[in-house]
């Protein structure tokens, strides 16, 4: 395939994830299976739902500060009712549940506990309860087997897409979690195993060794942003589309997975003062993509 012919398809693909923004892309879902370690989003045993905001910042402290090696936690009664026992003498640590109460709800307690009433305030605008709750980690509780995870099988790897990634020469380390660390230059992944499937393995790929192009000695593209900045948000942008172009590239999505406009509709929020954002990433994912490309003549190349 020519550059000219990929220059196409790649302004297709971009063209039709904002078809897919703009009717709603969905929401984005992580691509792979999480074993409840401490390194990843603290979860809930009984809903098995993510925490959010600050809770998962204290129950990461928490974890860290009493070395737990889970990241599953659950009130006394939510252990109790799957017939596991806090230890004696387990401190809990403290989370904050928010409920909005709108014009016309009753005074009342809900069964989530969460404190609400009306006080005559007739005011349209919204208003907001905590309360919090104690919870223990499955490291503080006994009888507590963890659900068996799916495991995708090795015989799913694709051999083109394995060697395309070999050949861009960065460093890959097997973890807990998908990242690029730009101070090492060093991109990280869950196992294989861990993931839904194997286009959802390879995007993941295709997305964090797009990071990694854009390291000085490579594209140079500002990699300083800090999480939530319009920075982080283009270069989000950026790899996604980045990751989009090469599955297409590599036959393994012949249109654009919903994961990839999820995604990139989550971020597109952060520059909404932009309305060409996705097509100024469109071209830098291009020129990261062709980067990707040349580094599989580099490995072709036979020795002098």
């Amino acid at each position: 395939m020519s550059a000219s012919e990929r220059s196409d398809i790649y302004t297709r693909i971009t063209v039709d994830i904002v078809a897919a923004i703009e009717t709603d892309a969905g929401e984005w879902r992580m691509p792979w299976h999480h074993d409840g370690g401490s390194v990843a989003r603290p979860r809930n045993v009984a809903c098995d739902r993510s925490y959010r905001g600050v809770n998962i910042l204290a129950l990461w402290a928490a974890a860290r500060r009493a070395s737990y090696t889970s990241g599953v936690w659950g009130t006394y009664q939510q252990w109790s009712q799957l017939r596991c026992q806090v230890r004696k003498g387990e401190k809990a640590t403290t989370v904050v549940f928010w409920k909005e109460m709108r014009k016309g709800d009753h005074a009342n307690v809900e069964s989530d506990g969460a404190e609400r009433s009306d006080h005559g305030d007739r005011e349209d605008r919204p208003r907001f309860f905590a309360r919090g709750y104690s919870v223990f980690n499955a490291s503080q509780v006994d009888n507590y087997m963890p659900p068996d995870l799916p495991r995708l099988s090795e015989s799913e790897r694709i051999a083109c897409a394995d060697a395309f990634f070999a050949a861009l020469n960065i460093p890959i380390i097997i973890g807990a979690e998908a990242c690029y660390r730009p101070d090492i230059d060093t991109v990280f992944m869950p196992p294989f195993e861990r993931f839904i499937d194997a286009a959802c393995y390879y995007s993941c790929l295709g997305h964090e060794t797009g990071h990694a192009t854009g390291a000085k000695h490579r594209l140079d593209r500002d990699l300083t942003g800090r999480f939530g900045s319009d920075k982080y948000a283009m270069d989000e942008i950026i790899v996604e589309l980045t990751s989009s172009f090469i599955m297409a590239d590599l036959g393994i999505a012949h249109t654009p997975r919903a994961e990839h406009a999820a995604y990139i509709a989550s971020w597109l929020k952060a520059l909404k003062n932009d309305s060409r954002a996705i097509f100024t990433a469109a071209s830098k994912a291009q020129a990261a993509a062709d980067w990707m490309h040349a580094q599989q003549s580099h490995a072709n190349a036979a020795p002098s």
